[in-house]
């Protein structure tokens, strides 16, 4: 089973105590949103967790709890763009503070468990391709070295997205000039040492080498446990193991398949999912997760980091089961 920490909202950010405390309790439990009586209890114990997908655009609270993801494999989904306050009013300044906190979580989790997002891509008066380019090259620039791979999007329009973005002067690029701005931002990425990919976007820009990618991917938590079990055999052994690194007996390969419940070109392995719509606090005009403005301040007031339910706590008529996979 891999943990998605979460589509939903920001843990890291928001809750980062929270999800320290259910590692440590060794399970999580999670409201259905389209039927809320309806509980899953799911097990965080690390021989039941095959990985934890982390998405943040603020891990700064999460750096000082790493330790409490040293037994399983993870990394981090970190979305960074270049939008201002306009765009992204509840977070801090992206040079003088994000930038910097990308370095330091590559620095003490490796840069192979932080994958830089550059999304959504929307374009407008402001915000044109030559915006979008220039200031992909200056973060890049300062990337390099700290992550291996960025994945892009560009923009959805879910009906609350498109009321709340709104006054931005938004323009619609067609294919063609969507595919000449993704050549170019191709060749920025690769002069920076990163593997540009795309997520839930058209296969025809598979003609331009760029890769559709998977955000919860299997195959990376599948290499970071290797990783992981590499380093325990010569803390064991004390010295390289003759032939090659030698890998745990029993340990079964990270499920790949794919994620029915998601966008049909989204190619993201199964993953169950433990946060709680309308409880992030960034208040991203393009966000679709906040989808009820009226019950934001509501829901946030109900968290608690000792309850195993996020921003909740169980009530007469609920229905808990034990959830595997």
């Amino acid at each position: 089973m891999i943990v998605s920490a979460s589509r939903r909202t920001d843990i890291p950010a928001f809750y980062s105590e929270w999800l320290e405390n259910r590692l440590k309790e060794g399970y999580v439990l999670t409201r259905n949103p389209r039927n809320p009586r309806q509980i899953s209890q799911i097990s965080l114990a690390p021989e039941e967790v095959d990985g934890i997908v982390l998405w943040t655009k603020n891990p700064a609270p999460m750096l000082d709890r790493l330790s409490a993801l040293k037994d399983y494999p993870y990394y981090f989904q970190f979305t960074l763009t270049p939008y201002g306050k306009d765009v992204e009013p509840g977070l801090p300044d992206k040079e003088q503070v994000m930038i910097p906190v990308f370095q330091e979580l590559s620095r003490r989790a490796g840069k192979e468990r932080v994958v830089w997002r550059y999304d959504p891509v929307f374009f407008g008066r402001v915000h044109t391709p030559e915006w979008h380019l220039q200031r992909f090259h200056e973060m890049a620039a300062r990337l390099s070295g700290y992550t291996e791979e960025c994945v892009i999007s560009f923009l959805d329009y879910y009906r609350n997205t498109e009321r709340q973005m709104r006054g931005l002067e938004l323009m619609d690029l067609s294919f063609e000039e969507k595919t000449v701005f993704l050549r170019k931002l191709s060749q920025a990425a690769a002069g920076y040492g990163l593997c540009l990919k795309t997520c839930a976007e058209a296969p025809a820009f598979g003609a331009l080498g760029i890769l559709p990618s998977s955000c919860v991917d299997a195959a990376r938590l599948d290499r970071i446990r290797c990783g992981m079990d590499e380093d325990r055999n010569l803390s064991d052994s004390g010295s390289q193991p003759a032939g090659g690194s030698l890998k745990r007996p029993g340990r079964r390969p990270v499920p790949a398949g794919r994620d029915r419940n998601q966008r049909p070109l989204c190619g993201c392995a199964a993953s169950v999912d433990i946060g709680v719509y309308n409880t992030c606090g960034h208040g991203c005009r393009y966000c679709y997760a906040n989808y009820n403005p009226g019950v934001i301040s509501r829901y946030r007031e109900k968290y608690s980091p000792e309850e195993p339910l996020l921003c909740g706590r169980l009530e007469d008529g609920d229905r808990v089961r034990e959830r595997r996979g």
